[in-house]
């Protein structure tokens, strides 16, 4: 009876903390939602009037279109980029066996667990000497240094779970390399390859410090002209700041919630457990 009572006492403080953190996430994203159409709004639970012309005001103050075609690019080669080397890679590492692979799996995770102000400064100083800093293809370098581990890391348990055998039946009947991983492994390895790209699209949207360290004026992705919009010289109305935040929350929750469509978390959790 007693333990009857303390289990039903810890769900209750459970959900009252649940409870409790998903209304003051929806009270903090709605009340930006509201300011981006408010008028006036001082010391009353709305404001005094609504208008869209915040998001006019923004998308030609900040150079929304500009900005969002950039993020596009840095977004598609990131994400094709690190599919290209990371697939390859991660299947290498699961089928081969060779002196020092720990140590190579141990730098794999070393983006991933190391802040990315860590060696971002350091990286941007390399990319500036480079000449490469300040340009879309530097900001796409920047971000390949923690997407191509991501996706090697996730790959690797999709790998592994093939049984070698359909590999070793596909070379007795001819098939090369290139062919065995375009026509066998590619096909099989498909819902892996989606999950991996898609959450490297959306931490690739995210990505605030490294694309901050080595954008340039033409080169900003649309988290990083938010941070500018708010902390650049000059006096800005809070709505048209809030109207660009929005934007950016819209665009990426549109690209989460089709991650989410094919990626199970737990899943892949499981399958790098086994």
């Amino acid at each position: 009876m007693h333990r009857s009572l303390s289990e039903k006492l810890w769900s209750i403080a459970v959900w009252a903390v649940v409870v409790f953190f998903i209304v003051n996430l929806l009270a903090m994203i709605g009340s930006v939602v509201v300011n981006s159409f408010g008028t006036r709004w001082f010391n009353t639970w709305l404001p005094a009037g609504f208008t869209p012309q915040w998001y006019t005001m923004a998308w030609d103050e900040f150079h929304l279109p500009d900005i969002l075609v950039v993020t596009a690019e840095v977004v598609g080669a990131v994400v094709v980029l690190s599919g290209l080397i990371g697939v390859p890679t991660a299947y290498a590492m699961a089928r081969r066996n060779f002196p020092g692979k720990q140590v190579v799996m141990l730098l794999f995770l070393l983006p991933l667990l190391v802040p990315p102000i860590t060696y971002g400064i350091p990286m941007a100083t390399v990319l500036y000497q480079a000449h490469l800093a300040g340009t879309i293809w530097g900001v796409i370098l920047a971000n390949l240094v923690p997407t191509v581990p991501f996706v090697i890391l996730i790959m690797i348990p999709f790998v592994e779970q093939i049984d070698p055998r359909v590999e070793a039946a596909a070379r007795v009947f001819g098939a090369g390399m290139g062919r065995l991983f375009t026509q066998i492994l590619v096909p099989l390895l498909t819902p892996g390859i989606l999950a991996a790209l898609l959450l490297v699209l959306v931490r690739t949207i995210a990505m605030f410090e490294l694309t901050f360290l080595t954008a340039g004026p033409t080169s900003q992705t649309l988290v990083v002209a938010l941070y500018y919009a708010v902390f650049a010289a000059g006096v800005r109305p809070g709505q048209s700041i809030d109207a660009m935040a929005v934007v950016y929350m819209v665009t990426t929750l549109v690209w989460l919630l089709i991650a989410l469509r094919f990626v199970n978390p737990t899943q892949i959790v499981t399958r790098a457990k086994q």
